[in-house]
């Protein structure tokens, strides 16, 4: 057997051992790209020690920890819920109205933050218990908000298309721009399919309509929030700064609001917003350092090109490639975390989608819905956790409740596959 081919099978046994130890995903990283290493007859310290160094110096993944920070100021300035409270006043009345809310406002903080956990917290946090006071089944409502909330890698700007950017060396500035559209349809997705669920709910308590006078209110009580998406995108479409510098804007944007304009959040209170966003891009840098250490061995060891071997006769017809790359990501989802998935395996399978004719900000789109969509797929579920925790509930009821969200969003990526133009002929526009 050859050094690549014991590579590979320890890179595959590694992974499964540790993450089924429950080794830290950073650590596993880290332990099995040592591994690797070994037996390639590669092992060098100062070399793992230059890779982890290398995973995460990179300019443009400087965006992450500000868009991490920018979440965490509008969660405590109070810019999310006047978010909420806008979409409330004009949808709240309708049948499964707070269901609507939670779309809508899940798709306008997606264009601010880029984050799915972010998100998530906030909705649940504000959310969860009105739905609970109006009569709304809890897992129903607490799978709604989980499949919202994983609209922000779509939407730009995006954190996890910024890492895959960053990997993969595409324009991070066209993976956002290829967001929007495909961000929008899963919100309609969403509003399809929760007014089938709505209809079939019973005892479920309306807001009173409220009055054209006071939505006006609230929806100017929200401006300074509606502001912040249009600067972002704006800025980044016109040139006037890049991806990276959008991240600052956005952060800059978001404290300043807190602290001036609405003044919800004090020079106190911002010790603690810093310390999350720490504390969230510590985890989120490690995982990008160990990945890296993983990644530079799968390169060394050849695994594209044995990976292009064995799928090479798929290259001929590229939607049936995009259909088996996208099969395998779901199975991979399930067990990983969005993060690894891209840094480990975007750089792996990119080479053979280009071989393909595949258009890389295409493909990275898709990557990165894919990874997405593993984010509210058992037994990793990363946001799942997050919805359960906040509210409180066991897991499984969660894991029922997003089900039929869950299902749409694969219908959406089959319908992409089938028509890629929907993803890419906005960007050609846009661009």
């Amino acid at each position: 057997m050859s050094l690549e081919a014991q590579a590979f099978i320890v890179f595959c046994l590694g992974m499964v051992v540790f993450m089924g130890l429950g080794v830290p995903m950073a650590f596993a990283l880290v332990l099995t790209g040592a591994g690797m290493a070994w037996t390639l007859d590669f092992w060098d310290t100062q070399l793992l020690a230059q890779n982890l160094v290398a995973g995460i110096d990179s300019f443009p993944l400087l965006a992450v920890p500000f868009f991490i920070l920018a979440g965490e100021l509008m969660n405590a300035g109070g810019i999310s819920r006047r978010i909420i409270e806008m979409a409330r006043a004009w949808v709240g009345h309708i049948r499964g109205g707070l269901g609507f809310v939670t779309i809508g406002a899940a798709m306008l903080m997606a264009s601010m933050s880029g984050s799915a956990l972010a998100d998530t917290a906030a909705l649940a946090t504000i959310l969860l218990p009105m739905m609970k006071a109006h009569g709304y089944p809890m897992g129903r409502s607490a799978g709604l908000m989980a499949a919202g909330g994983i609209i922000a890698p779509i939407i730009p700007p995006s954190m996890p298309m910024v890492i895959y950017g960053v990997t993969t060396n595409t324009s991070i500035s066209q993976l956002f721009l290829s967001g929007i559209v495909p961000g929008i349809i899963m919100g309609l997705g969403l509003v399809i399919a929760w007014r089938i669920e709505s209809a079939r709910m019973t005892g479920v308590q309306r807001d009173e309509p409220m009055p054209y006078k006071d939505r006006l209110r609230v929806t100017a009580k929200a401006f300074w929030a509606l502001l912040m998406p249009l600067i972002i995108i704006g800025g980044m479409k016109s040139g006037v700064f890049t991806p990276t510098e959008a991240a600052v804007v956005a952060a800059f944007y978001a404290l300043m609001v807190a602290l001036l304009v609405h003044r919800e959040m004090t020079l106190a209170q911002l010790h603690g917003v810093l310390t999350r966003a720490a504390k969230t891009t510590a985890i989120v840098m490690f995982l990008c350092a160990g990945a890296q250490v993983a990644s530079y061995m799968v390169t060394l060891a050849d695994l594209p090109t044995v990976l292009t071997g064995w799928l090479g006769g798929l290259t001929e017809n590229p939607k049936l490639l995009m259909l088996v790359m996208m099969g395998v990501l779901v199975v991979i989802g399930t067990a990983l975390d969005l993060t690894p998935t891209i840094l480990i395996f975007a750089p792996v399978m990119l080479p053979i989608a280009v071989k393909a004719g595949i258009d890389p900000v295409y493909f990275g789109l898709m990557f990165v819905l894919n990874g997405t969509i593993g984010l509210i797929t058992p037994p990793v579920g990363t946001v799942l956790n997050v919805v359960a925790g906040v509210g409180r509930m066991q897991l499984d009821e969660v894991i029922r409740g997003v089900n039929p969200y869950l299902i749409v969003y694969l219908a959406i990526l089959l319908l992409f596959i089938a028509f890629p133009q929907i993803v890419t002929a906005p960007v050609l526009w846009l661009r």
